[in-house]
């Protein structure tokens, strides 16, 4: 296998671009894509051979969080067990590099949640791209951050060196520096911060 590269507008993505990926997505592919937190990688919400595909690239337990990144706040209640003050906070900050921390709803496979705390991640990128492939798509992509030990992925470029022969496509939509999200586990009241990153979080605590 080596990996399809695709590259993107970085302000307006071509249409027909985003509908190839679609349609890749819902065959199976793994992809690596940008966000405005750095390069994630994912794949459809059903996918079981490609949460194990990402789980041995990323070497990850069974207890680590999956992330669902959502075209909006509106689908956040069908994935996540939310309450009235979680859901406000959300509306203030999404979209942006916030991933936050819920129990999961009987909607996510078990494969996705964490093992012991059945909890999920969920965001709202404002990436031009992830806002307009989770659109076209209708549903979450399950995402992690592209995160290996001994390698840092600056562009496009570094991804293509580590990883073309490994996932199915490889999207290029401009400079996307790793800047990670801030995690914040909404789970516990009060709410903990489980990662500062580049979302600001002088209004939550």
């Amino acid at each position: 296998m080596k990996a399809e590269i695709i590259r993107l507008h970085p302000e307006d993505p071509q249409k027909r671009l985003i509908n190839h990926i679609v349609k890749k997505i819902n065959a199976g592919a793994v992809i690596v894509f940008p966000t405005d937190s750095g390069f994630s990688i994912g794949s459809a919400l059903n996918n079981k051979p490609g949460v194990e595909v990402i789980r041995k690239i990323r070497n990850l337990s069974k207890r680590h969080d999956f992330t669902l990144m959502l075209s909006s706040v509106s689908q956040i209640g069908e994935f996540a067990k939310i309450d009235n003050d979680a859901f406000r906070l959300i509306k203030r900050v999404f979209p942006g590099p916030y991933t936050f921390i819920f129990e999961a709803t009987k909607n996510i496979p078990n494969r996705l949640v964490h093992k012991k705390k059945k909890t999920i991640g969920v965001r709202v990128s404002s990436h031009s791209f992830v806002q307009k492939l989770t659109h076209e798509l209708g549903e979450p992509i399950m995402s992690v951050s592209l995160i290996i030990k001994g390698y840092e992925f600056i562009n496009t470029n570094d991804v293509i060196d580590v990883l073309q022969n490994k996932v199915d496509l490889i999207i290029e939509s401009g400079f996307c520096p790793p800047n990670p999200t801030t995690v914040i586990d909404c789970t516990k009241k009060p709410y903990e911060l489980l990662r500062e990153g580049a979302g600001d979080t002088s209004e939550i605590f």
